[in-house]
Formats: C-alpha cells, sequence, structure tokens
C-alpha cells in the first residue's frame, strides 16, 4: 500500500502507487481511511515538487478545504497549462472524499485503486511536464510530445 513521504521523487511515488495497486482488497479495506490520507498526502507532494522546480515554496492554504486544490493554483499561477491537471486533482479530492465518509462501501478496494491510478496520472503529468517544455497544454492529445518524434514526410531526410 502507499506510503507517503514528503522527500519522496515522483519514481518512489510511483513505486509506492504501483504497491497500491497490487494491493489484496481486503488489506485495501481495512486500511480505507489511512490509505485515503496517504494518497492524497502523495498528491500534494507531487503538486510541491513542480511548484519548487518553479523556485517557490508550496503554499500551505487551503482551497475549497483542500491543500491540493490550493497546491494546483499556485502551480498554475506561472504556468496557465498547468491547468490542465485541475480535474485529475479534483478528482483525487473526489475519491478521498468517497473513502472517508463511506470507509464500508462494498467498492472501497476499487475506490482506492481508481484514487491510486489518479493519484499516478498526476505523477506522470508533473514529471512530464518538469521534463518537456509545454507538456500539459494538450495533455490527453495524441500528437506528438517531442519535435523529433514526428514521423518525417516521405522523401524528407532524416539527417
Amino acid at each position: 500500500m502507499a506510503n507517503v513521504a514528503t522527500s519522496m521523487t515522483l519514481e518512489e511515488i510511483a513505486t509506492s502507487l504501483e504497491r497500491t495497486l497490487a494491493t489484496g482488497d481486503d488489506e485495501l479495506r481495512a486500511a480505507a481511511i489511512r490509505e485515503s490520507a496517504v494518497l492524497l498526502q502523495i498528491g500534494e507532494t507531487i503538486l510541491e515538487r513542480w511548484i519548487e522546480a518553479q523556485g517557490e515554496v508550496p503554499t500551505d492554504k487551503l482551497r475549497e478545504g483542500f491543500r491540493l486544490l490550493a497546491l494546483q493554483r499556485q502551480g498554475a499561477k506561472r504556468d496557465p497549462s498547468f491547468n490542465a491537471c485541475r480535474e485529475t486533482c479534483r478528482e483525487l479530492v473526489y475519491h478521498h472524499n468517497l473513502l472517508q465518509h463511506e470507509p464500508e462501501h462494498p467498492k472501497t478496494a476499487q475506490r482506492i485503486r481508481l484514487a491510486a491510478m489518479v493519484a499516478r496520472h498526476l505523477a506522470l503529468f508533473v514529471g512530464g511536464k518538469l521534463e518537456v517544455a509545454g507538456l500539459g497544454e494538450f495533455c490527453c492529445s495524441s500528437r506528438p510530445l517531442h519535435a523529433q518524434d514526428a514521423v518525417a514526410p516521405s522523401g524528407a531526410s532524416t539527417s
């Protein structure tokens, strides 16, 4: 199951999320409240990495009762394309709320896995933004992310 520390790298977060996804249903259900809090903290840690990379100090403020949403807003101030992850953050908050308010629900294990997948998506988005300038403007489009990945027109030289 997820284990979070604010010093985790995005790679360590990804590994932790993969462990959560592989955890059995009974174990997930038994730790629903804790796991939802951990997944929310993972989301915050992911956004902290982005904000720190921009040379800023991550906020401690809340937006709509959640630091994750305040961090997303802070991250988008300098880079409007960062707004592409706003709904991902909201979805993570939604799953957190479901798990906190209905930890005994029959679909609890599925909800934890969905939250872990959302957190993984957020980690991939931020990791990509850190590596590739402009990623996020078309987050889910099928266009190539790198100009060198684009297929050269027929007869064009690639050298």
